[in-house]
């Protein structure tokens, strides 16, 4: 796991320095300096651009991941496969970008009901489609090359500060919230743009495909590779993005933008999750295309038991400070209080299944990973119909708790059944049990009336509850092989 490892780390603390970012902007000034409807239209604007640039893909980032290690050949410039995804992507830009603008009526005539504020940026959508396609064709090209990390600096840290940046202008009333969306929409296509100059620079711009390399056999296969990936990576990014749009549907954008609030401190725990994500995907595929079960089955068990304890510290701290969070985001997000609850453990689940997605994904059996992410789009659609009626935002995290631990059970059969990969021990039974004593205890701190001093001792409380006993008990040999290499310098410095 060193390539895995080192790069995790590295992008880990990159994407929680854009958590910071994202919390000053999300968690301090949005809340502040824009209305409900005014937050509910930003997250609307983002989430229609994902969900249909992931359609735009046409599935070729997961070809990319699987097919990349027959054309790792850096004297012939890798065969031109960036020029290959380009091609596919600029077709499957055109077509959805026009499926997008033909719906236009009807989805105004909708909008002019509840969501108003949104009709005047309809068109900002398509921009944000193809920067967010190109981004993901360059990310996903650098990934394959070992260096996950670039694009995790321009997405979470340089796209956040230009975030934060529009809302300050914003906020020091030297643009009005028009100019505002237009510069937002500039920092959310940024990351594109400077990945591009990224691999001019790096000299990796090579975007002549070599036809002559690819037969016929492997043609079928990438069409295949590319069908399913359009089911599985569209599915995905759906059930990211549905809740949202469907709150937005039946309640409207006020409400969508208390649920984006109260989401974005739900999501915290998910973060090393995709840095793992990221870099594992290429090693995994790697793997498979040796047929080395046994690495893919180390990568999994200890990607489960690290994630798991980062996970459970992040979830029990958020839960923990729970009634500060509202101190800090204001009583007009209070409704969005168990939105936070159900998120979370929805992604609790999430990274208690390790990096069992990419196993799936890059293995013979990749096919069932659409299988499984249809079933969970299904899942969600359903039960968001059911519960967003009943609860209101409270139904649609509730929905996607529910949605995300049947799909995560199913992914584990699976898993079991095909290729009898059981990564649970008595380990992560442990680090359930202490995160649950950590947070009942943190529940006897008297309240302070600063909740600033109130995070920052309950908070340490809560850390400290934990962690000690994981590091102590050695529940993952990474954490603590981390932990003694840092313990090591301070004491060297110090010396």
């Amino acid at each position: 796991m060193g390539v895995i490892q080192k790069q995790s780390i590295t992008g880990t603390i990159y994407s929680y320095v854009g958590v910071l970012l994202g919390f000053i902007t999300t968690g301090l000034l949005l809340p502040r300096l824009l209305s409900t409807d005014e937050v509910g239209l930003l997250r609307i604007l983002v989430s229609y651009s994902t969900l249909l640039a992931q359609f735009a893909a046409l599935g070729f980032n997961f070809v990319t991941i699987k097919f990349f290690p027959y054309f790792r050949d850096k004297e012939k410039n890798y065969h031109g496969f960036l020029g290959l995804a380009l091609i596919v992507g600029l077709l499957g830009f055109l077509l959805t970008a026009s499926v997008y603008m033909g719906f236009h009526n009807p989805v105004v005539e909708h909008a002019r009901q509840k969501s108003a504020l949104f009709i005047p940026y309809y068109y900002y959508v398509v921009p944000l489609i193809f920067f967010t396609l190109l981004f993901g064709i360059f990310d996903t090209y650098y990934r394959v090359l070992y260096n996950a990390v670039k694009g995790i600096v321009y997405k979470e840290i340089v796209q956040r500060s230009l975030i934060l940046i529009s809302i300050l202008l914003y906020y020091f009333k030297v643009v009005d919230f028009h100019v505002m969306v237009i510069i937002y929409t500039l920092a959310i296509i940024s990351p594109a743009i400077f990945l591009l100059f990224a691999l001019i620079k790096d000299k990796l711009l090579f975007i002549k495909p070599d036809f002559g390399f690819i037969d016929k056999k492997m043609i079928k296969q990438m069409l295949s590779v590319a069908f399913f990936g359009i089911i599985a990576s569209y599915s995905g990014v759906l059930v990211m993005n549905i809740d949202v749009i469907m709150v937005d549907h039946y309640l409207g954008l006020g409400q969508a933008g208390i649920y984006t609030i109260a989401f974005f401190f739900g999501t915290l725990i998910l973060v090393p999750m995709r840095t793992m994500g990221k870099i594992g995907s290429v090693v995994i595929a790697d793997a498979w295309k040796k047929n080395d079960k046994s690495i893919i089955f180390d990568i999994y068990q200890k990607s489960t038991l690290s994630l798991g304890v980062i996970g459970l510290l992040l979830f029990i701290g958020v839960i923990g400070n729970l009634n500060n969070v509202f101190s800090i985001i204001g009583k007009d997000y209070e409704a969005g209080k168990y939105v936070i609850l159900f998120i979370g453990l929805a992604n609790v689940s999430d990274i208690f299944m390790g990096i069992s997605p990419q196993i799936i994904a890059n293995s013979k059996y990749y096919r069932w990973l659409s299988y499984l992410m249809l079933v969970f789009a299904v899942l969600v659609i359903g039960t968001n119909l059911i519960f967003i009626p009943m609860y209101g935002i409270t139904g649609a995290a509730l929905a996607s708790f529910i949605s995300k631990f049947i799909y995560n059970t199913l992914k584990y059969i699976f898993l079991y059944k095909k290729f009898h990969f059981q990564p649970f021990n008595y380990k992560h039974l442990l680090i359930l049990l202490l995160a649950g004593l950590s947070l009942g205890l943190s529940t006897l701190i008297p309240v302070f009336n600063s909740f600033i001093i109130d995070i920052i001792v309950r908070s340490m409380v809560i850390g400290l509850l934990f962690l000690l006993p994981v590091y102590f008990f050695k529940v993952s040999n990474e954490i603590n092989n981390k932990v003694d290499q840092i313990l090591r310098r301070l004491f060297s410095v110090n010396k």
